[in-house]
């Protein structure tokens, strides 16, 4: 056997046939599997999986007597298959007996499996071909990645030794601006930066795809996945930054009054480039979607930024007095207000009181038409539920379109982006670093218990679950008491110990909104990305979002050392 046949498990190769199969007919995270009938009549193949919580089995197709073929399924989550003796239409409810069973099958990537019924009824269900680790390929990207990144740092460093010579002359004016750069930086706090910077690389890639690894990806409806901590990242940083750009501006002597027109100017901008970017996908007005990231963040960055001016005083006062955060906590406590009336008071019809679910087939269609209950209710009442294409729990529980960006998830994507604020203010007013970490984690404690509380610590269970479709308010307290962490860590170590500069994320916060802005409308353009064959790897799927996240983070890189910075 050669190295390369040893070192194809790192890429996910697997024979291109199988018996009669084209193997390579397969997409990501999918199997084949054999079905083969003995039985002298007709039966019928249902499936459910794991991930569609409180959902009947689904018909696949009828069985016909020595019906021998194959079928593409998922191999993300646990599946199980029962076999009917009659046609139970498209469901099939646990209360019906069922010939076979097959409970709970963990399969492989590119596996290949027999499902044989027999004459007797009977049933086997047995493993054809192995299929490949698909883990194996995320941690071959990640050291391919990394050996690119460090040869490239290695040919930097002996281009800038070889060059030493040429430039000693000027090392005199080197070091000046060295100096007056150290000193932007000591006035700046590089970890909001480094926070944002990582937040945007991190949206990018998962933008891009993740790699198509479900884990990475937006979970369907409860729970979160790394994609879901991304844009609430985003959020609260902006509601960080808010009291720094209020307070300087005002300092510079503009007028409260001139201050809140120029607020207005960059939410409408904002919002605009949200219905551009969905004008994109249909320039069909009456169903044009309206919602969306750009305009969620305009919404929010509006009530925050407007709040914070006229809350604001000229003189900062010492860390003991609250009297800053009194008027932001009254609206934040309006807002939960709010949120906690329309959930559980306002009256869906044909829905039970305070649903949260995603309807459709969950709880064996017990509550199909309720998707989201009162926040969607809203939505549709606001005309604000147009969308091109399925959504997340649309497809999984074959339920109805819903906006994940809508109106009523705003008020709560407010209050997310007010305790980002609270931060931004702390700052200013408490001395020490050791002060800040002491509130921002205890802050992070009392947060993390409340959400854990109220999602009852899991994942589908709880008065209030993890849903960042709904914007929860269990969401929102956990997703604040992560950032609230994770900034701390960043803090502490470029901040206060200087042990890392926060390369190369901080040069891509410095001008995150065009990083952010140019994924977004940069579509299938070389070089940002590419396709060979099928694309139906893990690898070769992470290797091309990889390889567009780096072109970002190249950009960046450029127009930082070019001095060029860009904001709304």
């Amino acid at each position: 056997m050669s190295l390369l046949d040893k070192m194809s498990f790192l890429v996910e190769y697997t024979e291109p046939q199988w018996r009669d199969l084209d193997m390579r007919a397969l997409l990501v995270d999918q199997a084949f599997i054999y079905l083969e009938s003995q039985y002298p009549e007709t039966t019928y193949l249902y499936y459910v999986t794991d991930h569609c919580y409180t959902c009947p089995f689904s018909l696949i197709k009828p069985l016909p007597a020595g019906n021998i073929s194959a079928e593409p399924v998922d191999t993300v989550y646990a599946t199980s298959w029962k076999i009917y003796s009659q046609d139970q239409g498209p469901y099939g409810f646990d209360n019906v007996s069922a010939m076979c069973t097959v409970s709970r099958a963990r399969l492989e990537e590119f596996s290949v499996h027999n499902l044989t019924l027999f004459a007797n009824g009977s049933c086997n269900f047995v493993m054809d071909k192995p299929g490949v680790n698909v883990n194996y390929a995320f941690l071959s990207v990640f050291l391919i990645t990394a050996a690119f990144l460090l040869l490239l740092k290695l040919f930097c460093y002996g281009l800038r030794r070889y060059r030493y010579a040429k430039t000693i002359v000027l090392a005199d004016n080197a070091n000046d601006e060295a100096d007056e750069s150290t000193q932007r930086r000591k006035a700046r706090l590089r970890s909001l930066d480094t926070f944002r910077g990582l937040t945007i690389v991190l949206m990018i890639f998962v933008n891009n795809g993740g790699g198509e690894y479900k884990w990475i990806a937006h979970a369907y409806w409860n729970g979160i996945n790394l994609a879901d901590i991304v844009f609430p990242n985003y959020m609260w940083m902006m509601g960080v930054c808010i009291p720094f750009s209020i307070k300087a501006q005002l300092s510079r002597g503009i007028s409260k009054s001139a201050l809140c027109w120029r607020i207005f100017c960059r939410a409408c901008k904002l919002f605009a480039l949200g219905i551009f970017w969905n004008s994109m996908f249909s320039l069909q007005l009456e169903t044009m979607r309206q919602m969306g990231v750009l305009q969620r963040l305009g919404i929010s960055y509006f009530v925050v930024a407007l709040l914070q001016t006229l809350c604001t005083r000229r003189k900062l006062l010492d860390g003991r007095d609250l009297l800053p955060f009194c008027v932001q906590l009254i609206v934040l406590l309006a807002l939960v207000a709010t949120y906690l009336g329309v959930t559980f008071g306002l009256p869906v019809p044909n829905c039970p009181l305070g649903y949260l679910g995603p309807g459709g087939t969950s709880q064996n269609l017990a509550h199909q038409p309720c998707t989201g209950g009162g926040a969607f209710l809203v939505d549709r009442l606001l005309g604000t539920m147009n969308l091109s294409e399925p959504y997340g729990a649309t497809g999984l529980y074959n339920t109805y379109l819903y906006d994940p960006e809508g109106p009523f998830g705003s008020v709560m994507a407010v209050a997310h982006v007010i305790l980002g604020s609270f931060v931004g203010i702390s700052i200013q007013l408490l001395p020490t670093w050791q002060s800040r970490l002491k509130r921002w984690l205890l802050g992070a404690l009392l947060l993390g218990l409340l959400g854990g509380g109220l999602c009852g610590f899991s994942k589908e269970e709880g008065l209030i679950p993890l849903n960042k479709t709904l914007w929860s308010l269990s969401f929102v307290c956990v997703m604040v008491a992560m950032s609230l962490v994770l900034y701390s860590l960043i803090y502490y170590v470029v901040d206060v110990q200087q042990l890392w500069s926060g390369y190369p994320f901080t040069e891509c916060g410095m001008n995150g909104i065009i990083l952010f802005l140019g994924h977004l409308f940069i579509l299938n353009v070389l070089p940002w990305h590419w396709a060979i064959g099928a694309m139906n790897t893990h690898f070769l799927l992470l290797c091309e979002n990889v390889w567009s996240t780096l072109i970002w983070v190249a950009i960046a890189l450029y127009l930082h050392n070019r001095k060029f910075y860009y904001h709304l």
